[in-house]
């Protein structure tokens, strides 16, 4: 049995085997020619391929270092392909998902979900997403060769409920000084774009990146292509039905006391982080759960607990689709809206333009003006428009605390990372080592 394993033939058949379902899987085709190179690394031996280290050493070993290098380099290729095409480790770093998700939640997100997305910027450092370590704004990568957009086989597609991660839509472009704090075309919308590009004090430079060089964002994906949505007084409902109730969401409320202090210890226990409390006088602002409603108005001391709420057509300018005339929309009261699906066509108009004009001009990468009110794509005109890709609605949990598809509209399938899968490791940002790990929440399932 042994001799069989070590035998070269056998050890280049499996080799193959498994190279040639892979191969399959990819849907590369002209990879097949990899297989030259197995046939000659376990047979034929003509070509020295590990470079950096002596075909044959004195004595037959290698030096330290180079048993290091070959290590590390093993290590980082094998690293790659596994979060390339199998699972990327992700942290939680807002509480746009609490209570569902807290923060300093490390987590493990599951490419096979929904197949693996080919890399599309290929030349890359590994395992960062943008950015070269120990900077704030060089490149990690080069966009000299892109890729077009290709997914591979998987378990399934996203569905309604789905913890997803995905790449940040609108950071297409970003102003480097402010990436962390507000979306570029936020900026453009609050200062100019006059002002956001030339004030490099402030803003600092405009930079591109491509689809899969863009932040990773973690949401609840509450509607699918096809689907209508409508938020009315806060309820999400889908395609006329309250969308399924979820233990960990919570809304912002208003909660009055008779003038005394609430414990620390008692909210410590509701496990509201001390960035969430928000006191005036004898009023506090909390992000709650359902529950946390209940055990708060028990409290000797809690007077009321209203949830707070903006009144329907009390337009927000920074809601998507941006138009608060025709759209006089806001977090709680939004819509109706319908989630583009591919092949479906729509009637297009300049009514309904700002709903879809992103994804005409932007994902789908098409020529979009609007001359003596005619709409012309790709110079021609216009009153249908049909989609070439699935398009998603994404929602955080935490909803008054949570930048998402409320502000920034669709999602595109080629910005789908994966699906969040379980958390491995949870630490508390408000409490010292070692009280500050979580124990109950390691080897999570994220539901």
């Amino acid at each position: 049995m042994r001799n069989i394993l070590t035998n070269k033939w056998f050890k280049f058949s499996f080799v193959a085997a498994v190279y040639i379902l892979w191969v399959i899987w990819l849907g590369i085709y002209w990879w097949f020619l990899g297989l030259i190179v197995i046939f000659d690394i376990y047979v034929t031996q003509k070509v020295h391929w590990a470079f950096w280290k002596k075909k044959d050493p004195p004595g037959g070993k290698q030096t330290k270092v180079i048993e290091w290098v070959d290590a590390i380099i093993f290590a980082v290729i094998a690293a790659t392909f596994i979060r390339t095409f199998f699972i990327q480790a992700y942290t939680i770093p807002s509480s746009s998902m609490e209570k569902s998700m807290l923060v300093g939640d490390y987590l493990f997100v599951s490419k096979m979900a929904y197949g693996p997305r080919m890399p599309i910027t290929p030349v890359s450092f590994p395992f960062v997403q943008h950015t070269l370590p120990l900077t704030k704004a060089v490149k990690s990568y080069s966009d000299a060769i892109q890729l077009k957009y290709h997914r591979l086989k998987g378990f399934g597609h996203v569905k309604r409920n789905d913890v997803v991660v995905f790449n940040f839509p609108e950071g297409d472009t970003v102003a480097v000084k402010m990436q962390l704090e507000t979306s570029y075309y936020q900026l453009v919308r609050s200062y100019g774009r006059e002002r956001v590009w030339n004030d490099k004090r402030a803003f600092g430079d405009i930079i591109y990146r491509p689809v899969d060089k863009r932040e990773n964002y973690i949401k609840r994906c509450v509607a699918i292509p096809g689907d209508s949505l409508k938020i009315v007084n806060g309820q999400v409902f889908v395609n006329g039905q309250p969308q399924k109730s979820i233990s960990g969401l919570q809304y912002n409320y208003v909660v009055t006391t008779n003038g005394t202090a609430i414990n620390p210890e008692a909210l410590d226990r509701l496990h509201i982080s001390k960035a969430d409390r928000h006191r005036n006088g004898a009023q506090y602002m909390f992000p709650l759960t359902g529950e946390d409603v209940k055990k708060l108005k028990k409290f000797s001391n809690v007077i009321s607990v209203k949830r707070m709420n903006t009144p329907a057509g009390r337009s927000d300018p920074n809601i998507f689709p941006f138009a608060p005339k025709d759209y006089p929309w806001n977090v709680d009261n939004f819509g109706p809206i319908w989630i583009p699906k591919k092949g479906a066509t729509i009637n297009l108009s300049l009514k309904n333009l700002p709903l879809y004009r992103r994804i005409i001009r932007v994902y789908e990468k098409n020529k979009l003006a609007v001359k003596d009110s005619t709409i012309y794509i790709n110079d021609r005109p216009a009153d249908s428009y049909t989609f070439k890709m699935n398009y998603y609605w994404m929602m955080g949990d935490n909803r008054d605390d949570s930048a998402d598809s409320r502000y920034w509209g669709f999602v595109p399938e080629n910005h789908i990372v994966g699906e969040a899968s379980f958390v491995w490791l949870s630490l508390d940002k408000d409490k010292p080592f070692p009280a500050n790990i979580r124990w109950n929440r390691f080897f999570k399932k994220v539901r």
